[in-house]
């Protein structure tokens, strides 16, 4: 039956060609791409309120009998106002209707109607304009909203929506298997698309969006799984075991428990015939790398090398400072390979990852393309990998011989959203901060502290420390950036006369950026004024305070992100919130921040407080649009369709069964539908 939904809306009677184009604006081109334009809201004309208790000025809805219609108003050429008194023996309220000279002879007197409208007035003369009038006797008392475009009325595209449901009957697509619908309470796909849109009552409506929300989940999943297990089907750089001591033993610190484990579940993986799709998930300051480090390790005891990407070159820059550190005192050679690098030095540097001299490369995304060529490569290591996407992901299989995949990521997820977000990759958490490590110290204040939040950074600076002031910038437009500038020149000028400041934003070109963090990663100054691009930064032990202006204009995961910015060195470190806005729900928020500082939690948190949204700042996770699904609030249906989703991957690892074809066409749809 999906074929049949597959065809061009031309198809559906009362579709015209010059409506056709009208709907493609709305993203709908076929007859399945109109039942999935799903409404936006509903009028529920169900919620009714006695009109003498009907509050003014805003929407509502009674049911009332017409008592008498006035005489039509004549106000001007081509403005005719119709007036009609309605009852329901709590009040009497003045229907206006502009123009509408069929409707208001349709009305009859001492007939029932709901009404929907904003009642205006006062408490003795109520009036409705331009309401929405239906028979008391409708079956239909839940209305779809829709998102329109010019040119298609609210109207129209139901009626065309209803046109389609009448045409398909009860022979609609089925995708699902029957055994999954019953274990899961799941009423049928016809059913479904007829009661998100014309809903018989909240239950109806519930039921439907349970069905729908399901289907999109279950199918994101398989999609994940279905990439997942392609690449399982290609052989990798099967290693073998390898003693691991000589770089337990080297390190300069012990490892934390769940650090030898994610290690350990690398080297599982690379000693399998399928390449190693690992995601490391761990805390700010949770060491990350050295998971990394022993992995490459690991691999250059088998004989290959590896490639490690970052997202920018002072990361770059950072993480082959701590992999020089752990592996070359073990005979390991790693190599720096960046753009600011000379030509000369460049191709030297390539020329020695070809000819295998440098068993490790770390750099930007240059390190993966076709100019560098690897003598063995064997694994690829990603940081910060929400900022990259799915499908670069599945790229980065096409670099030497299906090489194996290690992602790292400082965005802590809850454990539901990481397993569909990251689906296509195992998971390691890391949730214990290293020995030695000390929670960063926080305290929320209001802007009357701000001079003494100053003076405790000054006393933080004559130790000989360094510090961080953080102002949120989101649209980084010339006011906001103007402002900011202003900010830390004042700064300069008042408060901090005396120290060396900085300042870092987004407009900067990436060569002024990577100078001033260098610069202040060298204690060539004091004070770095930044706004959230120092978020993934530069690993600077020495600084040990931050504070955070306009706190309350912050997501808790993002204030967290930024307070891991401190606190990554022996000194004890702080973190201090700043916020003119004290509303209740601002002190609510903050005070999360400073009751702990486990990332895990606090993600959580912020998913309940900030509800379905855009959790990761800005959407770069590169996963397909969702229609009616929102993973951050869907938490309790996301977890029975991953099941779901993997009962059927167990059986039909690539969904070939004549029963999974209907899901397999649907994997293809929302895959091909773009990402956010």
């Amino acid at each position: 039956m999906l074929k049949e939904l597959e065809k061009p809306v031309t198809y559906i009677k009362g579709v015209g060609p010059k409506m056709a184009e009208h709907f493609e604006k709305l993203g709908i081109s076929t007859a399945y791409d109109l039942l999935c334009h799903f409404p936006r809201d509903y009028t529920d004309l169900t919620a009714q309120v006695p009109i003498a208790e009907a509050p003014l000025n805003e929407f509502c809805t009674v049911k009332a009998r017409l008592v008498r219609k006035l005489a039509p108003a004549f106000i001007r050429k081509g403005l005719t106002v119709f007036k009609a008194v309605f009852t329901d023996d709590t009040a009497d309220l003045t229907l206006i209707i502009y123009n509408a000279e069929y409707l208001f002879r349709g009305l009859c007197e001492r007939k029932e109607y709901i009404l929907n409208g904003k009642i205006t007035g006062n408490f003795i003369r109520r009036e409705m304009s331009s309401p929405l009038i239906v028979n008391a006797d409708d079956p239909d008392l839940i209305r779809p909203i829709y998102h329109l475009t010019e040119g298609i009325s609210q109207h129209y595209l139901g009626k065309t929506i209803h046109t389609v449901l009448s045409s398909l009957g009860a022979d609609i697509f089925e995708p699902l298997p029957a055994e999954i619908r019953r274990e899961n309470n799941l009423c049928s796909l016809g059913y479904a698309f007829e009661m998100i849109h014309f809903p018989k009552d909240a239950h109806s409506l519930a039921v439907a969006k349970k069905r729908l929300v399901f289907d999109e989940l279950m199918t994101l999943r398989l999609g994940m799984g279905l990439m997942r297990n392609r690449s399982l089907q290609t052989t990798g750089c099967v290693m073998k075991p390898a003693d691991m001591e000589d770089y337990y033993n080297s390190l300069p610190f012990e490892l934390t428990g769940c650090q030898r484990k994610a290690i350990e579940d690398c080297i599982t993986d690379m000693c399998r015939g399928w390449p190693m799709n690992r995601l490391v998930q761990g805390d700010v300051g949770s060491g990350k790398t050295a998971v990394a480090a022993g992995a490459a390790f690991f691999a250059a005891r088998n004989g290959y090398q590896t490639a490690l990407m970052a997202p920018t070159e002072i990361l770059a820059a950072q993480h082959y400072e701590t992999l020089s550190g752990f592996l070359e005192p073990l005979g390991i050679k790693v190599a720096l390979l960046t753009g600011s690098l000379t030509p000369k030095n460049k191709a030297a540097v390539k020329e020695g990852i070809k000819a295998g001299e440098y068993t490790v490369a770390v750099g930007t995304h240059a390190l993966v393309q076709q100019t560098t060529e690897f003598q063995r490569l064997g694994l690829v290591i990603t940081d910060e990998q929400h900022r990259f996407g799915v499908e670069q992901r599945a790229t980065l299989a096409a670099k030497g011989e299906n090489p194996h995949k290690l992602v790292m990521s400082a965005t802590p997820i809850p454990r539901t959203l990481a397993i569909m977000i990251y689906g296509d990759l195992d998971l390691s958490v890391l949730n214990e901060l290293p020995k030695g490590r000390q929670p960063v110290i926080t305290y929320a204040v209001t802007g009357r502290k701000r001079e003494g939040a100053f003076g405790f950074v000054r006393e933080r600076l004559d130790e000989g420390r360094q510090g961080y002031i953080v102002c949120p910038m989101i649209e980084e437009n010339d006011l906001e950036l103007k402002s900011v500038t202003e900010y830390a020149e004042g700064l300069q000028k008042g408060a901090f006369a005396d120290y060396r400041v900085g300042l870092l934003h987004g407009k900067l070109p990436a060569a002024e950026k990577d100078r001033i963090m260098r610069e202040f990663k060298d204690h060539e100054l004091d004070l770095l004024v930044s706004t959230t691009v120092v978020e993934v930064g530069v690993d600077v032990p020495n600084a040990v305070i931050m504070i955070i202006e306009n706190a309350e204009r912050f997501g808790l995961s993002q204030l967290h992100q930024l307070r891991g910015r401190v606190g990554r060195g022996k000194h004890q470190s702080y973190c201090i919130l700043i916020t003119d806005n004290a509303t209740e729900e601002s002190v609510k928020r903050l005070k999360i921040m400073t009751s702990t500082s486990d990332g895990f939690k606090i993600s959580e948190e912020d998913l309940k407080l900030r509800g379905p949204g855009d959790f990761f700042g800005s959407r770069q996770h590169g996963l397909p649009k969702l229609r009616i699904a929102d993973m951050f609030s869907d938490t309790e249906l996301l977890s029975l369709a991953q099941r779901a989703a993997d009962s059927i991957l167990a059986v039909d690892p690539m969904l070939e069964a004549p029963d999974h074809k209907g899901l397999k066409e649907l994997v293809e749809k929302l895959f091909e539908r773009g990402t956010e």
